[in-house]
């Protein structure tokens, strides 16, 4: 049971980075980009390397021992594609306006922690961000920009849906090993932090109202938190508790968690990582990531 508060904990955290990335947003004189290039490339460094090296060899090696080395194999890569697949026909039927992970300015972010800062020209073309393309033309602080709040809406929702397996993943790897539950939930904390940004955006510039882009934000973080639960409520239901998990089922889940961290670092990470920075800051915090993870698994 103990492992179990540990996991719900760590999910936690993970999901209320999207508010600490809306709080850099509002709170910060200035975005360090480059942060958020190295911190993002970590989590995906961290991610690659704990998702080929050990998730998926403890997956091989729990189905090895139920189904034998041919089966145990097949089960493995079988359970492995089968997250990847689960993750991408998320993204696929997730309704989505613009990228949740797009870079967002200097120039947009800077009224949102400068009450005197002049607002952004969203007609003009030449304007450099997500928002540029959005043709609205009255700046008002409180004029209600449809199409934006559509944008900050969408990508609040997207990212939601997208936090339910991220959720599930932190906590059903916490539960297995909570010194990797650690590392897999930092890994995703930092991930959420531009993500908080993102949704942020948007909404206040639809509304001009702060609290309520910062709710919304750390409302979507929330949802991985909700998908603990739900995994926790299906272990009761259907296994009789977390304790009681086959082996079998233990090492699909590994796997399946595997294939959806790839699916995450490959499709999200990486390029959010290279749209924020400059030169080699993705690949740096990349290799950080995964040599921060070697590390911390020899150690343990």
């Amino acid at each position: 049971m103990e492992n179990v508060w540990i996991a719900f904990g760590l999910t936690l955290f993970a999901g209320a980075a999207t508010g600490v990335g809306s709080a850099i947003a509002f709170f910060a004189k200035r975005t360090n980009y480059r942060f958020l290039s190295v911190s993002t490339g970590f989590s995906a460094g961290v991610m690659l390397y704990v998702s080929f090296v050990e998730l998926f060899q403890q997956g091989a090696a729990n189905l090895v021992a139920a189904y034998g080395a041919r089966g145990g194999h097949w089960a493995n890569a079988g359970a492995f594609f089968g997250g990847i697949l689960l993750i991408g026909v998320i993204d696929k039927l997730v309704p989505s306006a613009e990228n949740p992970h797009e870079v967002h300015g200097e120039e947009e972010t800077k009224p949102l922690h400068d009450v005197t800062a002049p607002w952004p020209n969203f007609a003009d073309a030449s304007h450099v961000g997500p928002l540029a393309a959005t043709g609205e033309h009255d700046h008002r602080p409180h004029y209600h920009h449809g199409k934006l709040l559509r944008m900050g809406m969408f990508t609040a929702l997207a990212i939601t849906i997208h936090n339910f397996p991220e959720g599930l993943t932190t906590f059903l790897v916490a539960l297995q090993n909570p010194g990797l539950g650690v590392v897999i939930a930092v890994a995703i904390a930092l991930h959420n932090i531009p993500e908080g940004i993102s949704v942020s955006v948007p909404i206040f510039y639809a509304t001009g109202d702060r609290r309520k882009a910062f709710t919304y934000s750390f409302l979507s973080g929330l949802a991985e938190p909700a998908g603990a639960a739900i995994a926790y409520v299906a272990m009761l239901c259907f296994l009789g508790g977390a304790a009681d998990i086959p082996p079998q089922l233990v090492g699909a889940l590994l796997s399946g968690v595997a294939g959806v961290m790839v699916y995450i670092s490959l499709d999200e990470l990486l390029p959010t990582s290279r749209a924020y920075g400059k030169g080699h800051d993705c690949v740096f915090g990349l290799v950080a990531g995964m040599a921060v993870m070697a590390l911390s698994l020899l150690l343990m």
